[in-house]
């Protein structure tokens, strides 16, 4: 039921790899939020989460570590490295 139920919020724009990671967010955090509204705000980390992971987005700390706890134990293959331009100035330095 809860994998029939998260079906419906995969985006035309996600790959597979990225879907079945996300997916797996979702079905792991689904009976967490059960309350009106609740699947708007999961649906809503999800994206934070995959965001960050796939794309390199960057949030504020609070926010990451939140999503990070409820990814725990979610395999990413092939997962991207983002490099900061923090980092790449520390670098070479």
């Amino acid at each position: 039921m809860a994998a029939e139920l998260v079906l419906q919020f995969q985006s035309f724009c996600e790959s597979d790899k990225q879907w079945r990671a996300r997916r797996e967010f979702l079905l792991r955090n689904l009976e967490h939020f059960r309350g009106e509204n609740e699947m708007d705000k999961l649906i809503a980390l999800s994206m934070v989460w995959a965001n960050h992971v796939f794309m390199g987005c960057r949030y504020n700390e609070e926010l990451l570590e939140r999503v990070q706890s409820m990814a725990e134990g979610i395999e990413v293959e092939d997962a991207p490295h983002f490099t900061t331009r923090d980092e790449i100035m520390k670098r070479n330095l």
